[in-house]
């Protein structure tokens, strides 16, 4: 049996995560409370019916403390006792939260007339806590649309192996904020800038002319092949802790020439040695080909 428990902050995208996930075959079940998870999975453990082999639930605020405090415990316990168990938990910044449900004119599940909209979200960021902790795979959807949201659920969560890491390359700009959902960072702004070049400015690092500036740089060749070899080095640590995923970004002042062209470079050399790689450009156009790709990888689990 394969369970996903998807959880995360109001407004973040967990309806349409589980909505992705029974589209492609899951059973699933919103809002389930948290009291009520443990007898839920035995009976679907032991039921031996087909439509239970694929499960995702949805975990929110609209529990007691005490009952997300025992979420942590309840997966690990799931995983010892064999269910291939993982948590996938949502999160976005409050400036995009706010403006999501400004425009929905949704009510947030813990506001109130004694508490605003700014402070419910704060208290739900704590309540959530100890489950942020055990998640196998945190995503920020802050700069995400519906169908980044659906298309990365699809590429990472339902398509990975339960022998395979799934490894995230995501470019990103600094200008727009750091990625919540990243387990490593690196600063490309250091680098040789094809911005101030008035020819190249509007094209991004996935461009050829783009590609052959940055490749005639020693500093560029330099820094990837750091990068590559920190991350590779880290890979089996990871694995030993049977971590089901790991997300590198890599930034640069704007996200669109240098972090793309490093993360384009990464992810490719990562592919040689592992099955599950995805790139993502956080700071593309919508739209954009590409901004969310599988790069093709040696038929073995890493």
């Amino acid at each position: 049996m394969r369970l996903i428990v998807v959880s995360g902050l109001s407004g973040s995208g967990k309806s349409v995560a589980l909505h992705m996930l029974e589209d492609v075959g899951y059973y699933c079940i919103d809002n389930i409370p948290a009291a009520m998870l443990k007898p839920f999975i035995a009976h679907t453990v032991h039921s031996g019916t087909a439509q239970y082999e694929r499960t995702a639930v949805g975990l929110d605020a609209r529990n007691e403390p005490a009952e997300i405090a025992t979420v942590p415990k309840l997966i690990d316990d799931l995983k010892e006792s064999g269910v291939q168990c993982e948590v996938v938990f949502l999160l976005a910044s409050d400036e995009d939260l706010l403006r999501r449900f400004a425009e929905t004119r949704r009510k947030h599940p813990m506001s109130s007339q004694e508490t605003s909209l700014k402070e419910a979200i704060a208290m739900e960021r704590r309540l959530l806590e100890p489950i942020i902790y055990a998640a196998d795979l945190v995503v920020d959807t802050s700069k995400m649309g519906v169908h980044d949201l659906r298309e990365l659920i699809a590429k990472r969560v339902e398509q990975r192996s339960s022998a395979r890491l799934s490894i995230l390359i995501e470019s990103f700009g600094f200008k727009n904020g750091i990625p919540g959902d990243a387990d490593f960072v690196f600063d490309a702004r250091s680098l040789p800038n094809p911005y101030w070049d008035i020819s190249l400015r509007a094209m991004t690092g996935r461009n050829p002319e783009v590609i052959r500036y940055l490749e005639g740089h020693q500093s560029v060749r330099r820094l990837l092949e750091d990068i590559a070899r920190f991350v590779e080095g880290r890979i089996p640590e990871h694995q030993t802790s049977n971590r089901r995923y790991l997300t590198i970004a890599i930034g640069c002042t704007g996200g669109q020439h240098r972090s793309v062209y490093l993360a384009d470079r990464l992810a490719e050399k990562l592919a040689a040695n592992h099955t599950s790689v995805t790139v993502r450009h956080n700071s593309l156009a919508a739209g954009t080909e590409g901004k969310i790709q599988i790069i093709s990888g040696p038929n073995r689990a890493t």
